[in-house]
């Protein structure tokens, strides 16, 4: 396909994508956000206690089980 006509296309194959998401998609997609927040949360409240990272990081891990992916729970850290 000519670049012109990806470039034409792509944004109107996302917007139909993006459109095609149910009600109930989207609340199960809201409540993931959120357990993924309560357990970040959690993770900082474990390294303010001073739990130390390794622990904090298995209690993160545990609680993102079927979650999110990757080890830190959908989150990229810079260290």
């Amino acid at each position: 396909m000519k670049p012109l006509l990806m470039a034409l296309f792509l944004p109107l194959l996302a917007a139909t994508a993006a459109a095609q998401h149910t009600d109930k998609e989207i609340k199960e997609d809201i409540a993931r956000h959120r357990a993924m927040a309560a357990a970040h949360d959690n993770a900082a409240k474990c390294l303010e206690a001073g739990k130390g990272e390794k622990a904090c990081l298995a209690e993160l891990q545990a609680a993102c089980k079927g979650l999110a992916i990757g080890k830190y729970c959908g989150m990229r850290h810079v260290h």
